[in-house]
């Protein structure tokens, strides 16, 4: 029996979507710690490129910044035709792209009797166009570079395709719907899309962070005057075994264990990298 590593994962070109963000840059220096090539796809293009440099210059490894909009297949389509050029077949795509917006986001937790009065401020306030906006970030952010990116897996007939869900796909959390019910479809679309393409050699897996103060959800977790935790954002915590916040790098090991052939046997599952939230009751 070989010693168990992740020297598999080392030459391979992972294409992840959203890696400019906070998590996402936490799982590009997992992966280019053990040598993977990376492309960074970006709607900003100076944003990913920058961060490729950097961390290119830290490991000593290929990452580039691509420019692509994961809600429009012809741009990813030439994002696709680039990464080929400068990198070679894709193995290996995290769909990381996704986030919430205030516009999506309830000011109440749950109404009452006030609540009557404002109804702008429920879930009868809320603007279609940032829900909308909001789903098809997470979902269909998910499925344009899964359509896109596996064609390569498909002809060397293996890879595989990393989800990035949320705890709110299981416990939607008060004020965001819209992001809650997109997570809850990535859980669903994960499950069918490892069934479809079981038999071609593609493997499908999720994570589901728990909470980690990112730029989509800083407004809501940290009060902006004092810099402390929110009443919400301290909320989370108490509710969270571990008692604070997970940190980027938290999310590493699971990334690398769900993409290594060491996991060559799982696929169709979530997991939950979430500080124990997923099991506590709340007393």
């Amino acid at each position: 029996m070989n010693p168990i590593s992740f020297n598999d994962l080392k030459g391979k070109v992972c294409v992840i979507t959203g890696g400019a963000g906070v998590i996402g840059a936490a799982m590009v220096k997992a992966m280019a710690s053990v040598g993977v090539k990376i492309a960074i796809v970006d709607i900003s293009p100076e944003r990913s490129e920058q961060m490729a440099a950097e961390i290119s210059a830290e490991f000593g490894c290929e990452v580039i910044g691509v420019l692509g909009n994961v809600l429009d297949k012809d741009s990813l389509i030439k994002a696709k035709q680039i990464i080929n050029e400068k990198l070679g077949d894709i193995d290996l795509l995290i769909n990381g792209a996704g986030g919430n917006h205030p516009s999506a986001t309830t000011k109440v937790e749950q109404m009452d009797e006030n609540s009557l009065d404002h109804l702008e401020d429920t879930f009868y306030g809320l603007e279609m166009d940032g829900f909308d906006k909001v789903f098809a970030l997470n979902f269909k952010g998910t499925l344009l570079p899964s359509m896109v990116f596996t064609t390569d897996m498909l002809k060397n007939k293996k890879g595989v395709v990393l989800n990035v869900s949320s705890m709110n796909s299981y416990k939607p959390l008060t004020k965001i719907p819209a992001y809650s019910a997109a997570k809850a479809s990535i859980n669903n679309f994960t499950e069918w899309l490892s069934v479809h393409l079981a038999k071609v050699g593609i493997r499908v897996n999720a994570i589901a962070p728990g909470f980690f103060i990112t730029d989509q959800n800083r407004f809501l977790v940290l009060d902006q005057a004092t810099g402390n935790f929110s009443a919400r954002g301290q909320k989370i915590v108490n509710n969270t075994p571990m008692g604070k916040f997970g940190e980027p790098e938290d999310l590493q090991g699971a990334t690398l264990f769900l993409l290594s052939d060491v996991s060559s046997f799982i696929t169709g599952i979530v997991v939950p990298v979430d500080g124990g939230y997923s099991a506590f009751g709340g007393v």
